[in-house]
């Protein structure tokens, strides 16, 4: 029978004589603050670190363009539960921009459409940049991750056919000029999640009456982790399996914002059984919640001087750091 004819074998084949069997994927729990390279995915960031750890679980916490670069959160086994809640979070971006240029996709990776001579100086810049602060609506671009019918904006960008998209409101909190010197503009934003700064680029090259679009992207920021606190592959290769397991940050780390409240044995148990426990919380609304030995629980609604359970850890855990009750870091 032919070689691509032949039914595949139902077990993978024997390590061969002095080859080491590849090890087990094990239940590693924690968050990894990584510092992307420019030039791949954050999916492909994430798979690497994931080989790395020999981690059985990971998610990341929104994406990063691969001409984009920095921070990128990685979630691994119980800490992908809490995700979300740094998905959600403000974002602070390092944006620079060229103006007189525009592209198909708002970045270096689509092809020019228009290009036109800068006449602006410093001044025009900064008389813009208030238009675009606090509340601001913005159309979503067609090279984008965003569904329609089921499908990637991009997918259909990439066939030709644009999509009407409705304009989302989004939070510019700070939009500060770093550098001018036309045609490029260096830009600090801090954002609400789901701002997309290739977009506002091209706003406020539109506005200057130019256009303009990114050249580079840096993360420097998102909820209360800097980039400063970040590893690179480079780095978490570099180390041992043992140490690089030591980068990770424990899950709660990404509630830790949320008020805290510690359990007796009989409420923690009560808690991990999914059942309502009475407890005077502090305050009402999403609650951290830990047992005695300070083993981070999960999190419950707090009301009526009831918890009430939301969403729990696992009761077996994998490797991974310890949780603790330490105040949460300042946001940048």
């Amino acid at each position: 029978m032919p070689r691509s004819m032949a039914t595949p074998p139902s077990h993978p084949p024997a390590p061969r004589t002095g080859e080491r069997a590849k090890p087990m994927r094990q239940p590693i729990d924690g968050v990894l603050l990584l510092n992307k390279p420019v030039g791949i995915t954050s999916n492909a960031a994430l798979q690497k670190a994931k080989w790395l750890l020999n981690a059985k679980k990971a998610g990341h916490t929104g994406t990063l363009d691969p001409f984009a670069d920095g921070l990128l959160p990685l979630c691994f086994g119980e800490a992908t539960k809490f995700s979300a809640y740094l998905l959600d979070a403000d974002k602070r971006y390092r944006a620079v921009l060229q103006l007189g240029v525009t592209t198909t996709t708002g970045d270096p990776e689509g092809e020019v459409l228009d290009t036109r001579e800068v006449s602006v100086d410093r001044a025009d810049v900064v008389a813009v940049l208030p238009r675009f602060t606090g509340e601001i609506e913005q159309v979503p671009p067609m090279h984008s991750a965003l569904k329609h019918q089921g499908r990637p904006l991009y997918e259909y960008a990439r066939a030709g056919i644009d999509i009407e998209r409705p304009a989302r409101r989004v939070h510019i909190r700070a939009l500060d000029l770093v550098e001018c010197h036309p045609p490029r503009v260096v830009l600090d934003v801090q954002c609400s999640a789901g701002t997309y700064i290739r977009t506002l680029a091209q706003d406020i090259g539109a506005a200057l009456g130019c256009g303009a679009h990114l050249t580079a992207l840096t993360r420097t920021a998102a909820g209360g982790f800097g980039l400063e606190q970040a590893h690179t592959l480079a780095e978490l290769e570099a180390l041992d399996p043992d140490r690089r397991t030591a980068l990770l940050a424990p899950a709660d780390c990404l509630v830790a914002h949320l008020p805290a409240v510690r359990l007796d044995a009989a409420g923690a148990e009560a808690l991990c059984q999914g059942r309502t426990i009475a407890h005077p919380a502090s305050s009402a609304g999403l609650t951290r919640v830990y047992a005695e030995s300070g083993r981070f629980i999960g999190l419950a609604d707090a009301d009526n001087d009831r918890l009430v359970p939301r969403r729990l850890i696992a009761t077996q855990q994998g490797a991974g750091p310890k949780a603790d009750l330490s105040p949460p870091p300042d946001s940048a």
